[in-house]
């Protein structure tokens, strides 16, 4: 009968029939009997594996069965499997449940599997008394029996025990779990010396911190960051301001009478503890105070053997990421009001937070105030300011800002310059473009080209403003910067859309005596392509400037550049299919002369 229900049994578990193989499971029990040892972990790894509650169940309800009955059955990957479903499923009781089950019938599961997943599932929860209880028991276990040191627990996990103690304010508890770490032959580490200094400032016990330090001493180890941390932040919970105060210069002053490689050991304030500052005095509107302690510290690390973070700098960062900003602001304020010595790092903190928050007009303000400090902002920095400026349309602030930087003498402006002069074509503003250039052009900084003013006739000529694009490009010239084919296709295409064709024959005779001038030269600064031949061609002959579109075609043939003969003649259809010849060709011969010839050109006299 055994025999047939255990392949019935493993059948089903092949076959995923899990509610098939729970029964055949249960008849076997049924007849006191139990599955083969492999068959019984392929059940509970199955069960486990399904990650349902009613078969987690399943699964904790026969290994408890088996602990109780026959504990060699089962096997430490199948106790792991399911610890770690019940870890998945975040089932506290299962798990404290299990582990008492294994300790009471002395099955012994090594470290590996018990202690992470009761750790990480036991401390954060109100169970954790409970799991207390359970480590202590393990911890007396370990201690009674040596061979058992497999299930001893390693540091980090009573590190972790004891920062469950602070978190829940176990006070006694904490101190137990601090002993038991010598109990099982470990060694505190500046973590657990660290945790256990948060717990007693937390409240306010003070003989207690002085023992904790003697401790460290007997155990040769320094008062580090960690410590001071510790102290810091368990201060700051209970609002005893003053203290963490005390200690945060004690630490720094400790840093002051070390030697570089003590002083880099000693280490720095970790961002848990500047937030924790941060949010203790801001959040008491303790500006005034903080202030205070900064500049206290800004004295003692100016005497640091090495430059680390400064605690100033560490605060107001934190501050920011809390969404302090304007507090923050308040704290330099009452710094530079104290007289204080503020370096440019806390000002670049409070400048790329306003970026941040696009607050282009504070900005530009504590910009100015930099450069009045005689303080030096990097490139990078204002060009963050300059893009978000422009991001947000904020013209006038980044060019306040560009002048702030060549004030400053960047060495490098071409970035922030073309970011500017991006934003404005986006934006359609070539007046600003205009008088953009105007003020920079005499900078070798920028290196100002004739695109730049090519995009400032296009961006004319696309607006329909023709007259600025003519002085634009009149502007250009004047200044020595020489037109090519871009800037006469842009003004050949603006006059063209506002059927200025005059304008095009004047604009064809400008270009075409810069063509001469130029021919002949490796690299002339006109290049003649089908883009001018179509908007010449089209703009001339629209006009009725045959002799000019003729120039054109030659120009063309000269330059063997491919012609649409068809388009052209259309637009002569379009527009000059009533000319009379005869009449003329009694009042202006040569033109008609010219007409002739294009004609000829396109194909309309055979």
């Amino acid at each position: 009968m055994k025999t047939t229900i255990e392949d019935n049994l493993q059948k089903a578990i092949l076959s995923h029939s899990t509610d098939e193989a729970w029964r055949a499971f249960k008849l076997l029990c049924n007849n006191s009997i139990f599955p083969g040892k492999h068959l019984t972990n392929s059940l509970i790894s199955h069960l486990s594996s399904l990650k349902d509650t009613q078969n987690l169940k399943r699964a904790f309800s026969i290994v408890i069965l088996l602990l109780e009955k026959d504990p060699q059955l089962i096997s430490l990957d199948s106790i792991q499997i399911l610890l770690e479903a019940i870890k998945l499923a975040d089932l506290t009781a299962p798990c404290l449940a299990l582990m008492k089950a294994m300790l009471r019938n002395k099955f012994y599961p090594p470290f590996d599997v018990w202690g992470p997943v009761s750790i990480e599932l036991c401390c954060k929860n109100s169970s954790f008394p409970e799991f207390l209880k359970f480590f202590n028991e393990i911890c007396s276990t370990v201690a009674m029996d040596e061979s058992l040191n497999f299930m001893k627990p390693d540091l980090p996990t009573f590190n972790a025990a004891l920062e469950a103690c602070c978190r829940f304010g176990l006070v006694t508890e904490a101190e137990n779990v601090f002993e038991r770490i010598s109990d099982m032959g470990l060694k505190p580490n500046s973590i657990s010396f660290s945790i256990m200094a948060r717990i007693y400032s937390k409240k306010g016990l003070k003989e207690k911190i002085l023992e904790l330090q003697k401790q460290m001493h007997q155990l040769n180890l320094e008062h580090d960051a960690k410590f001071y941390s510790g102290l810091i932040i368990g201060y700051i919970s209970s609002g005893d301001l003053k203290s963490a105060s005390l200690f945060v210069l004690q630490m720094l002053r400790e840093g002051s009478e070390r030697s570089s490689e003590q002083v880099s050991q000693l280490g720095v304030l970790d961002e848990g503890t500047y937030k924790a500052i941060s949010e203790g005095f801001l959040g008491q509107g303790k500006i005034k105070e903080l202030a205070k302690l900064i500049m206290d510290c800004l004295e003692i690390e100016s005497k640091l053997a090495v430059t680390a973070k400064s605690f100033g700098s560490g605060v107001i960062d934190a501050s920011i990421g809390l969404g302090f900003v304007d507090k923050a602001h308040s704290v330099l304020d009452e710094m530079n009001a104290q007289g204080a010595s503020v370096g440019i790092e806390i000002y670049t903190l409070i400048l790329k937070a306003y970026c941040k928050d696009h607050r282009t007009t504070e900005a530009t303000q504590l910009v100015s105030e930099i450069g009045s400090l005689g303080l030096r902002l990097d490139a990078e920095s204002y060009e963050t300011l300059i893009d978000i400026a422009m991001t947000n349309q904020d013209f006038q602030s980044a060019f306040s800002l560009f002048r702030d930087m060549r004030e400053a003498r960047i060495p490098t402006l071409k970035m922030s310059y073309l970011t500017i002069m991006a934003g404005l074509t986006e934006n359609h503003r070539p007046e600003l473009m205009a008088a953009f250039l105007d003020e920079v052009v005499s900078d070798p900084r920028v290196e100002v080209g004739t695109h730049d003013w090519n995009s400032v006739i296009h961006s004319y000529c696309k607006l329909g403003r023709l007259e600025d694009a003519r002085r634009t490009f009149r502007r250009m010239v004047f200044l020595h910067f020489e037109p090519n084919e871009q800037t006469f296709l842009s003004l050949a295409h603006g006059y063209c859309a506002a059927e200025k064709f005059f304008s095009v024959l004047l604009l064809w005779t400008e270009m075409r005596k810069r063509m001469m001038v130029n021919a002949g030269k490796e690299n002339p600064s006109i290049k003649f392509n089908h883009n001018l031949v179509d908007a010449f061609l089209y703009g001339l002959i629209k006009g009725g400037f045959f002799d000019a579109a003729m120039q054109v075609v030659e120009k063309t043939q000269e330059l063997k550049i491919f012609v649409d003969k068809w388009r052209y003649k259309q637009v002569f259809m379009e527009t000059h299919k009533k000319l009379k010849l005869q009449r003329l060709r009694k009042k202006n011969y040569r033109k008609v002369e010219a007409i002739l010839a294009f004609k000829n050109w396109v194909g309309l006299i055979t």
